[in-house]
C-alpha cells in the first residue's frame, strides 16, 4: 500500500508542477521574445508541438494522444501491485509526464484530442521541452535501473 501511495504522490506532484509551469509559460513566455537564464545556457521560448519529441510526426497527434491514454491506463492498472519504491517513483514520474502532455493534447488548441503540447525550455542547443518530458525521461531511467538491478515490478501472484 505504501508503494502505491508513493507512485500516486509522485505522479500528482509531477503533474501539478508540469501544469503550473505550462500555465505560467503560456502567459509569460508565449508571444514574447525568448529570454535567457544562467548566462544564456537556458532559453525560455514557447513552441506548440503537435508531434512527439523533437517535433517527430507532427501529423500523428491523435496517435500520441492514444499512446498517452494507454500508458496512463497501464500504470493505473499495475499501481496496486508495485512493491518497490524505485518502481513506484519511476512509474509515478512516467505517469506525471504522460498525464501532463495528455492534458495538453486533450484541452489545448486546436481541439479535444488534437491539442499541441506546450514546450518552453531549451538548454544549450537541445530541442525545446517541458517538465512533463523530463518526468518521462527521469522515470524511464529509474525503470531501467530497476530492470538492470533485477528488481521485479510486482510480487508474483499479486494483482
Amino acid at each position: 500500500m505504501r508503494r502505491t501511495y508513493v507512485l500516486w504522490a509522485t505522479a500528482a506532484a509531477g503533474l501539478a508542477v508540469d501544469q503550473s509551469t505550462k500555465a505560467i509559460a503560456a502567459v509569460v513566455v508565449e508571444g514574447h521574445e525568448p529570454s535567457h537564464a544562467l548566462g544564456g545556457a537556458v532559453t525560455f521560448t514557447a513552441f506548440r508541438n503537435s508531434g512527439a519529441a523533437g517535433s517527430f510526426a507532427p501529423d500523428a497527434t491523435l496517435v500520441f494522444t492514444l499512446l498517452a491514454m494507454a500508458t496512463v491506463a497501464f500504470i493505473a492498472r499495475v499501481a496496486p501491485s508495485v512493491r518497490s519504491t524505485g518502481w513506484a517513483v519511476g512509474l509515478g514520474l512516467v505517469l506525471a509526464g504522460a498525464g501532463g502532455n495528455l492534458a495538453d493534447r486533450l484541452f489545448r488548441t486546436p481541439g479535444f484530442g488534437r491539442g499541441a503540447v506546450l514546450d518552453f525550455i531549451q538548454v544549450g542547443d537541445s530541442g525545446i521541452f517541458n517538465l512533463a518530458d523530463q518526468c518521462v525521461t527521469a522515470g524511464a531511467v529509474l525503470i531501467l535501473i530497476q530492470t538492470f538491478r533485477g528488481v521485479p515490478l510486482r510480487v508474483v501472484g499479486a494483482r
